[in-house]
């Protein structure tokens, strides 16, 4: 077997389906995870999204877990924190087939452990590579079994048990699935509510016929934006292509930042539990841990991604986590990601009192950004040596190198400059007091990247 380490990431297994991915090798895959879990558990739990490609490829991993003796559950169509309910509720480790917000012709695994543990590279990954690339050995006893089990339902229940909307005022609100996994999951979690959803690009469609499922990129929110403005709708949503991801926009159509929205529900959730852990990553805005300990909470920060978010809260006990990129961690759901929770501890804050959206969000927001700034280069290393010898040299500076280099001045200005794991990219995050001091420092550190 070829060098597997272009599609098997840091987090996942990623590639383009007929290049990269195929029945064959998915399926050795599905081998080899049945071996890294078999001494663990004597089944699978298996759900897909909605991409052309993801039924037959989950077919062909459930053969390679059924031939080692293991037996699956399969869950059909899902969204990611669908499947992750799954594996924590059965108690199984669970393979997800997505590829996220990723263009249509890729698609991907995302591996958990029991109770949706995180397998990562240093977690099961690589070690599931190096026994495809090795070759899987064969299994000479009886070959598992595939049940079918649908949990939407139960998963729905689940959310709706942890927060409690039945008593908000009535909302109006516009939700884009961007053809992606929240058609799916939407429609049964809001059932009942006094929500009124006003449903764009529900349609399952894996081209992603309307936009990219990747709400991040600002292109991909102006259909949103728009349709909220239309309708006078109090917010609006908008998932990624397997729904693990939510971004939220205000009655006016302007977007609610991911820091703005973790450092919302970490109040509610430290009202739960005062004194509780939140963990937020390095880019998140700094008026996160402020405003978790004015709230009598315990900040703690961490790498960017989700393995090391998922490893700092059950290191820490903490309730909640929080990432820039809109990733969303609850203690309480087994340590997972889930965009749908985080939006309806949004709805029910908002529902909850008269106001509106961007006056509710206008505390958790004390600073400028940048956002991601990405500049192609040759060398990561000497650009980022270079930026560290410039900035160090002035008084009142701190560097920390837990994940690239997090520069702050001192004056409520700072950025984090860190390598892709993936690309020959540098991706830059700035906060400052004020749009011009945020643009200043930007076109600085951007000077020395470029140069």
């Amino acid at each position: 077997m070829s060098d597997l380490s272009g599609i098997v990431k840091a987090y996942d297994i990623r590639g383009v389906v007929g290049e990269q991915l195929d029945a064959a090798l998915v399926r050795d895959f599905g081998a080899a995870f049945a071996l890294l879990i078999k001494p663990e558990s004597p089944s699978v739990v298996i759900g897909h999204d909605m991409r052309e490609s993801s039924p037959g490829l989950a077919d062909a991993f459930a053969e390679g877990v059924t031939s080692q003796g293991l037996d699956v559950v399969s869950i059909g169509l899902a969204s990611t924190d669908e499947l992750y309910f799954a594996a924590g509720s059965l108690n199984l480790p669970g393979a997800m087939f997505t590829a996220s917000h990723n263009p249509a012709k890729y698609n991907g695994i995302k591996l958990c452990r029991a109770g949706a543990a995180p397998v990562g590279q240093d977690s099961g990954l690589a070690e599931i590579r190096d026994t495809v690339e090795q070759g899987v050995p064969a299994f000479d006893g009886q070959a598992g079994s595939v049940t079918k089990r649908d949990v939407l339902a139960d998963y729905a229940a689940y959310l709706r048990n942890l927060v409690d909307l039945s008593g908000v005022r009535p909302l109006q609100i516009v939700v884009d699935a961007g053809n992606g996994m929240g058609g799916h999951t939407v429609p049964t979690v809001f059932e009942g509510l006094p929500i009124d959803i006003v449903p764009m690009y529900f349609e399952l469609d894996g081209s992603f016929p309307n936009h990219e499922a990747n709400p991040l990129d600002p292109k991909n929110l102006v259909d949103l934006q728009a349709k909220v403005r239309e309708v006078g709708a109090d917010a609006g949503l908008a998932f990624d292509g397997d729904a693990d991801r939510c971004f939220v926009v205000d009655e006016n159509g302007d977007p609610v930042s991911p820091s703005a929205i973790t450092a919302l529900v970490a109040t509610r959730e430290l009202a739960k539990e005062p004194g509780a852990t939140i963990i937020h990553n390095l880019i998140t805005s700094h008026a996160v841990p402020e405003i978790v300990a004015e709230h009598g909470g315990k900040p703690v920060r961490t790498r960017v991604g989700h393995s090391f978010i998922k490893e700092e809260m059950a290191r820490t006990g903490a309730i909640f986590g929080g990432e820039h990129s809109a990733h969303y961690y609850f203690r309480d759901f087994w340590r997972a990601d889930t965009g749908m929770l985080a939006a309806l501890h949004v709805l029910a804050a908002l529902g909850e009192q008269d106001g509106t959206l961007s006056a509710l969000t206008a505390e958790y927001k004390r600073y400028a950004a940048s956002g991601e700034v990405n500049s192609t280069v040759d060398d990561q290393v000497a650009k980022q040596l270079a930026v560290k010898d410039e900035f160090g040299k002035r008084p009142g500076v701190t560097i920390d190198e837990l994940d690239g280099l997090t520069v702050d001045l001192g004056d409520g200005s700072w950025f984090n400059l860190r390598p892709s794991n993936t690309e020959p990219l540098l991706r830059l995050n700035v906060e400052a007091p004020d749009e011009d001091a945020v643009r200043v420092l930007t076109d600085e550190v951007l000077a020395i990247v470029r140069g």
